[in-house]
């Protein structure tokens, strides 16, 4: 709600002549909370409910943490803008009080590409599954049921609750999901003059750019909702830079890869982020 509400305001700020209206969905990944994402679907579970809404004319924009969209979106409804990325970085939470990681205790994650990367920082440390928003989550590690809790810091930052964050990971200590900290807003496809005001409004070409990289990558390396593989990216000085994570589930290997290019297209920072795929499935250009 956050999310959308920040969107909002941003479209009344540069159409102040129209008005918008927050449409509030719980979506069947947001009911099932005692499993972990792979076990019950995937990330399609998120947005089910919503595509429906869009298509069947409800509301005429769905917002989306664009790191839990599905790489394969409808093609009646395709992705019109994408946010300005908010920090990407993974975040360490305490519980209240707490001055370090009491290892006698999980650290909270679902995710196992957080799962794998924390045990590199922390040997020795345990994780354990963790579903629930933001709010939720928080409320578990204070009563006591985690040690600590490794969180995406764009949520915290926009709940306000960046006080809680304890420890920024910078991505060469653990890569970010890809696409973490943008917003992917969906329109439908026949509605141009929505698409276009959307895009004139919202649409942050960086964002845009990263987005592209880092879903090819995901989409070329084969990873599913369950796969730590992940990729990251950044524009400086007109150049994108990437680190790829891959995890080989049959002998535990981890692989880390960089490449830089130039992408001043989608295309082309699709390109690279397929390149860097290619290098860590071991068929390196």
């Amino acid at each position: 709600m956050i999310q959308s509400e920040l969107m909002m305001k941003r479209m009344e700020e540069v159409y102040p002549d129209i008005r918008t209206e927050l449409v509030t969905m719980k979506t069947t990944g947001d009911k099932i909370l005692d499993k972990t994402l792979d076990q019950i679907g995937g990330k399609g579970l998120f947005v089910r409910e919503l595509d429906e809404a869009l298509l069947s004319g409800v509301c005429d924009m769905t917002v989306h943490s664009l790191k839990d969209l599905p790489q394969m979106t409808d093609e009646r409804i395709p992705l019109t803008a994408f946010s300005e990325r908010e920090d990407a970085r993974d975040v360490l939470a305490l519980p209240e009080g707490a001055s370090g990681i009491d290892l006698s205790k999980p650290i909270g994650t679902s995710s196992l590409r957080r799962s794998i990367q924390i045990k590199e920082l922390y040997p020795g440390a345990e994780t354990a599954p963790i579903r629930g928003n933001v709010e939720t989550r928080l409320r578990k590690l204070d009563e006591g049921q985690y040690s600590a809790l490794i969180m995406a810091a764009a949520g915290l930052i926009r709940l306000g609750l960046q006080h809680r964050i304890s420890r920024f990971f910078e991505p060469d200590e653990m890569i970010p999901a890809s696409c973490q900290g943008i917003l992917g807003i969906q329109a439908r496809a026949d509605d141009e003059e929505v698409r276009e005001m959307i895009a004139t409004a919202l649409n942050c070409r960086e964002a845009e750019l990263c987005a592209a990289a880092e879903r090819a990558f995901v989409r070329a390396i084969g990873a599913d909702c369950g796969s730590p593989d992940t990729a990251y990216s950044w524009m400086e000085n007109g150049e994108m830079h990437l680190i790829g994570f891959r995890y080989e589930t049959s002998c535990g290997r981890i692989s880390r890869e960089n490449l830089s290019g130039r992408a001043d297209e989608p295309a082309e920072a699709a390109e690279l982020g397929r390149k860097l795929a290619e290098r860590l499935l071991g068929n390196k250009e």
